[in-house]
């Protein structure tokens, strides 16, 4: 890979953070839509509901326990919502996010080697902002009730970091759990009108 992202086009204006490019982003569907994450149908509705159809369209649909409901093309990976999670909570990942999603599930080390993008443009469940494993809000963590649809962006060097925002309540990037092998930056985006 150079150092350099490649820039594209794809109905409308692209979206920058700390000099990378991503796709356009909107929330497909109606916001909160609700699906029975019990059948395959259900979860891959669910899961392709993450991302821009660009991506999700090709992309490999798994379920929470690794198995395949839908074979891809793109690289991309979409889980649907976690059931024991409220909330609405779908996403797509590249290679690099799964890989980070392994690593958190089961509180292994992590570095990314390169930027990774995910998408969960249907929102997110309530979360800390600095403890990764939190389960409840507490004065310290800086507690997330309801994460909006956002793009999740890894980068291999802390120093894409400087400059951007500790806090989840502003009205733009922020950097999430901070000192820890799941550091990233959040972008929180607008839902489709």
């Amino acid at each position: 890979m150079t150092g350099r992202t490649p820039q594209r086009r794809i109905r409308g204006t692209l979206v920058g953070v700390a000099g990378l490019m991503i796709l356009p982003i909107v929330a497909p569907g109606p916001a909160g839509a609700q699906v029975d994450p019990a059948g395959r149908d259900g979860m891959i509705r669910s899961a392709v509901s993450a991302a821009p159809d660009e991506v999700s369209r090709s992309a490999t649909v798994r379920d929470w326990q690794g198995n395949v409901l839908r074979e891809g093309t793109n690289g991309w990976t979409c889980l649907p919502d976690m059931a024991d999670q409220p909330g609405d909570s779908p996403m797509c990942l590249d290679p690099v996010w799964m890989a980070w999603v392994d690593a958190w599930q089961n509180k292994k080390p992590f570095q990314a080697d390169r930027v990774g993008f995910g998408y969960m443009l249907q929102g997110d469940f309530p979360t800390s902002n600095t403890d990764p494993y939190a389960r409840e809000s507490t004065p310290e963590n800086q507690w997330i009730e309801n994460g909006g649809p956002h793009v999740m962006i890894l980068v291999p060097d802390a120093i894409a970091l400087e400059g951007l925002p500790r806090t989840p309540h502003g009205q733009g990037p922020y950097v999430m759990w901070e000192g820890t092998p799941y550091v990233h930056i959040m972008l929180p985006v607008p839902r489709k009108p």
